[in-house]
């Protein structure tokens, strides 16, 4: 059996598991491999001859992994030490993992904590192998009830499958939904921050070359991660099953959508009295957000709920204000970097923005896509009780808008900040839900396939870790579009594109792992979806598109 590895060839005379080979090889930081493009765990053993790539510390997949084993480490740990104690797993600030207790006997303070790190810290120590096993869903259901892991046996009733796979470690049992590590011992750096209700867990970042990033509390956040939390528990609608419940039948499914709807609107009605009550000093309104939050259908709605307090707001696009491909910075590769700031004529933006505020009359500039150059558009002068609405990837940063003085600004970040759950140890990835729902919407408007938007997501990812998240921190309001209904609906339109993947492609892996929770969904009709719904930007059918 021959594996190719980094261009060189390697004979085994018999099967040999993947752990051992990257030891032999001294590759130390190995966490999992790709095996003719299919993601293994470490402990996979291969049947015949194939290439292999060992994935690192600077491979998202493998941090997945990593962090997949250290959330199954801590709830090994909680459960030794509390054997009633039930602990939920959230995605949270400064890029962690919130774990919060459901079901304790006590207060969760530092002494509690220190007792859990001590516990944590004494199991990768012990290096316990973690084994994975197969068993039928009757198995796994009766083990899973015994186990007191409720949560598990409801998700397990929509398994298409008649069998499901688990992971054993020194006599506890658990399923994390993805790979795990071969044994305790690989994990080597972690964070744990008492933060209220729960802690925080900091872990290695593929994006930060597998360092963990610096803690940056973020009130603004924290406050609307709490809102998602208080949201789930009002709805009873946080995990996979409980969602399901609310799509069982018409009726019930049109309570949900509706629900879902109104919590845009009471965020809209909320953000509307903000700016009223300081429309004396704010000039300028910026919305930001990473790709897929739903920028354009909620600039829209704010400027509706604006107008209906008699506030008559501009929107004026930061995309006119584009040099051109010719004078864009460059990429390493050579290649236009039309994501970077100073490919905007940031000069011209900030005297237009500023006369206009200071009332004069502004020619105003339109980029003109099609020919690639800048033309130009509109005259116009606007009254001092209208501000202006700018939305793009660069609206809340600083040196866009640097003439026009903070206090005249009011800035907004727009991103889905779900709490949703596969079940209570496995949340749901926000960055997949946004790259869902512009799968389904690069194939609606751009008969854009899921491959081809795959292939751009990573250029789309470091443009938001370099222009987007440093400048989060100026927001005075962050929107959560999430819509804990939308799963439901694009299910039935990313499907399809997402098996059509070959197994060969390098997006198998990501396409296999979304299609893995999306599956276990009920449908919800588009017909229940309204026209002016956030969620209509992807799927269409938007009022807001005329």
């Amino acid at each position: 059996m021959k594996f190719k590895i980094l261009e060189k060839e390697y004979t085994y005379d018999s099967p040999i598991d993947l752990k051992s080979v990257a030891q032999e090889l001294g590759i130390k930081d190995a966490l999992a491999a790709t095996v003719d493009k299919r993601l293994r765990e470490l402990s996979y053993i291969p049947t015949q001859s194939a290439d292999v790539e060992f994935l690192t510390y600077t491979h998202a997949d493998a941090i997945r992994i990593y962090e997949s084993t250290l959330r199954y480490i801590v709830a090994m740990a909680v459960k030794n030490l509390y054997k009633d104690a039930k602990i939920r797993f959230n995605y949270s600030i400064s890029r962690s993992i919130l774990a919060v207790f459901d079901d304790f006997d006590g207060t969760l303070n530092q002494h509690v904590l220190n007792d859990i790190e001590a516990e944590v810290k004494r199991i990768i120590e012990a290096d316990y192998l973690i084994e994975r096993k197969r068993i039928s869903i009757g198995e796994a259901m009766k083990l899973y009830r015994e186990l007191g892991m409720y949560d598990k046996v409801e998700i397990l009733k929509y398994r298409e499958e008649d069998y499901v796979n688990l992971y054993e470690c020194n006599d506890y049992i658990n399923y994390m939904f993805g790979y795990m590590l071969p044994s305790t011992g690989y994990i080597t750096t972690y964070n744990f921050i008492l933060y209220h209700p729960g802690f925080l867990m900091q872990y290695p970042r593929a994006e930060m070359n597998g360092e963990v990033p610096r803690f940056h509390d973020e009130p603004t956040f924290g406050k609307a991660l709490k809102d998602a939390r208080k949201w789930g528990k009002i709805i009873s609608g946080n995990t996979i099953p409980k969602m399901n419940e609310f799509a069982k039948d018409y009726a019930s499914s049109v309570d949900f959508v509706n629900m879902c709807e109104t919590k845009h609107a009471h965020q809209l009605n909320e953000l509307g009295n903000l700016i009223e009550n300081n429309i004396d000093s704010i000039r300028l309104i910026g919305i930001a957000g990473p790709s897929s939050s739903g920028k354009t259908t909620f600039s829209n709605r704010l400027r509706i709920e604006l107008m209906t307090r008699g506030i008559r707001p501009v929107m004026i696009s930061i995309d006119d204000y584009y040099f051109g491909k010719d004078y864009a910075p460059k990429n390493d590769d050579g290649s236009p970097d039309l994501e970077h700031v100073a490919a905007l004529d940031v000069d011209l933006f900030n005297s237009d923005m500023l006369r206009l505020i200071q009332g004069e009359e502004v020619t105003l500039p339109h980029f003109n896509f099609q020919v690639g150059k800048r033309q130009v558009g509109k005259t116009i002068r606007i009254s001092q009780d209208s501000p202006i609405i700018i939305e793009g990837i660069h609206a809340l940063n600083e040196k866009l808008t640097k003439s026009i003085p903070k206090h005249q600004k009011f800035n907004i970040y727009i991103a889905p900040q779900t709490q949703l759950h596969i079940d209570d140890h496995n949340p749901i990835s926000i960055t997949e839900i946004r790259l869902l729902r512009r799968i389904v919407r690069d194939q609606k408007y751009r008969n854009s396939s899921a491959i081809d938007t795959m292939d751009m997501w990573s250029s789309v990812r470091r443009g938001e870790f370099r222009w987007i998240y440093p400048n989060q921190r100026e927001a005075n309001y962050v929107f959560n579009s999430e819509l804990t209904y939308e799963l439901a609906v694009l299910k039935k339109h990313a499907v399809a594109q997402l098996r059509a993947i070959p197994k060969d492609n390098r997006h198998y892996i990501t396409a296999n792992r979304i299609l893995k929770f999306l599956k276990y969904f009920r449908d919800i009709d588009d017909e229940l979806v309204p026209c002016n719904s956030l969620l209509r930007e992807f799927i269409g059918g938007s009022s807001f598109n005329h």
